[in-house]
């Protein structure tokens, strides 16, 4: 039988390494690897591909990414890239001229490190737009930026108190001060207009054409349902799943209402059933333990240090009880769920692997996969926990250098000890723990290529160091499966990930072989080809 795609006349990277130089690939599957002898399988109708020394690939896998908020962002006030608070300004102030006929100004992206304290004004706002609310997050999502007229309409004042799950930023008198952190964002955010269903898909097939771009087949999309006045995603997926637009493979994750308990569980079941059609399946639990490191609500077992060294009070938050976590997470074991945890401070990386503990005691071995997601600080008694339990280390590969957030926002406030725990790829990989790998999008780029850089790198895609802990740098080879092979697994993707023979055609193709040059240079490498189930889906250039 003759090929319906052929690839020759390159590397390709294959789970025992680079041992294949061309790839035949028929009815969606790929049914040949090898060299030569593969190119008898062309046919007069076979689309051959001539690799020209660039690298075959399996498709890159995102395991933590929110594609249809970042594709709304894009079409909205987008403050991505801005790294000075003049800037940042002028860009709200420019979107809102020339957009005068929205009621209020939304979109989001900007920089924590382009304020002082990582916490913009009201004034400055009030200075771009004075007679309109603005709600923005920054980057990160975890804190938003509004004006007078948004606080006002929300009734924020001085007496407003701070919900259990946020903080409002206060001036010296007590007045909010224009940014509000985790929950706190709902006071405000639950007040703009959400997004129509037909915004919705427009931002999904819109971040779709770019992850494809990117060389990305399939993601776990890691908040589905409803968060922080955030827009359920559930709908687009169901649709695109439907009509053929969803050409990607999607996990989604259905969030877990950390205001309830337990009692939301059946709903979850409920949940799962409905939404899941074609491409798209829903059999993921989002558990988000705590917050971020740069606003002090990231769960960590010791307090956080003052600008002068010394302990704080504050040890962060925990968004669900860590007494009432592992009950949960049995449950949800034991009904095939698997579980997603945000875990970024060493007291919530804790707590989620005692209730992937607790699951594994009361039911035993099973195949639902958690993962924990981000692992900013974990404590090195915990490290070889992951291999033990079976925990996938999901990480973000992009925040593991020297930038303004991390050195003016983060290891301050850490201590030495603790910033020297930061971002442990290479103590994980040694210690035997699976690695997947992610984005985070749109709190930051979702090219795998930029990503794979700094975790083989420890600096910027664009910087020349100082290296950071470099101990912590990992192979090129384990970064690249970390992923493909890595998030397939928790995707539950199992007849993806890799280039061999039964595999599903969910194939990129580099402009270059990464593996043959230097690590410094591997974020000059893009993508020239994306397949899923051997049909292209991008090319590059066109």
């Amino acid at each position: 039988m003759h090929a319906d795609l052929l690839f020759t006349g390159g590397p390709v990277l294959t789970p025992d390494g680079r041992t294949a130089t061309a790839v035949a690939v028929t009815g969606g599957r790929i049914t040949a690897v090898g060299h030569d002898e593969v190119r008898e399988l062309a046919g007069p109708r076979t689309e051959v591909v001539d690799l020209a020394g660039r690298l075959l690939l399996p498709g890159f896998q995102d395991a933590h990414v929110h594609p249809v908020p970042a594709g709304l962002e894009l079409s909205q006030c987008d403050l991505s890239g801005r790294t000075t608070a003049e800037d940042t300004v002028a860009a709200v102030r420019a979107y809102a001229a020339a957009h005068p006929e929205r009621e209020w100004i939304l979109g989001g992206g900007w920089s924590m490190e382009a304020f002082e304290g990582g916490t913009p004004t009201k004034e400055l706002l009030d200075a771009a737009v004075p007679d309109r609310p603005v709600y923005l997050p920054n980057r990160d999502h975890h804190g938003a930026w509004v004006n007078s007229r948004a606080l006002e309409l929300a009734g924020i004042d001085r007496n407003t108190p701070d919900p259990a799950d946020g903080r409002i930023e206060r001036d010296a008198s007590g007045e909010p001060s224009g940014t509000l952190q985790e929950g706190a964002m709902q006071l405000v955010g639950r007040l703009t207009p959400p997004a129509t269903a037909a915004d919705r898909l427009a931002a999904l097939l819109h971040a779709q054409r770019h992850l494809h771009a990117l060389g990305i087949t399939a993601w776990q999309d890691a908040l589905v349902g409803d968060f922080l006045g955030m827009d359920d995603p559930a709908g687009a997926y169901l649709t695109a799943a439907r009509d053929g637009s969803l050409t990607a493979r999607v996990t989604g994750a259905l969030w877990w209402d950390r205001e309830r308990g337990g009692e939301q569980i059946p709903e979850l079941v409920e949940k799962r059933a409905a939404s899941s059609h074609g491409r798209f399946r829903a059999g993921t639990v989002k558990l988000m333990l705590d917050g971020v490191a740069e606003n002090h609500t990231a769960a960590l077992l010791d307090p956080y240090l003052d600008r002068c060294g010394c302990a704080t009070a504050n040890r962060g938050k925990s968004f669900i009880d860590p007494a009432r976590l592992p009950r949960y997470v049995t449950e949800l074991d034991a009904l095939g769920f698997q579980c997603h945890f945000h875990a970024l401070g060493d007291r919530a990386v804790r707590d989620a692997l005692d209730a992937v503990e607790a699951a594994r005691a009361a039911n035993g071995p099973s195949d639902t996969r958690p993962h924990l997601a981000h692992l900013q600080v974990v404590h090195p008694d915990d490290v070889p926990r992951f291999a033990r339990l079976g925990a996938t280390a999901n990480i973000q590969p992009l925040w593991a250098a020297h930038e303004p957030q991390m050195d003016e926002l983060t290891i301050p406030f850490l201590g030495p000890e603790r910033a020297a725990w930061q971002y442990p790829f290479g103590a994980l990989l040694r210690s035997g723990a699976r690695l997947a790998a992610g984005s985070d999008w749109p709190v930051s780029s979702p090219d795998p290529l930029q990503g794979i850089h700094v975790a083989v790198n420890r600096v910027e895609p664009d910087g020349t160091g100082p290296v950071f802990l470099p101990d912590e740098r990992i192979s090129l080879a384990d970064a690249l499966t970390a992923y493909t092979a890595g998030s397939a697994y928790v995707n539950h993707l199992d007849d993806t990930g890799r280039v061999a023979v039964g595999a599903l055609a969910d194939l990129v193709v580099l402009d270059r072989d990464p593996l043959a040059g230097p690590p410094e240079a591997i974020a000059e490498t893009s993508v020239a080809l994306t397949y899923v189930e051997g049909e292209r889906v991008y090319t590059s250039g066109a």
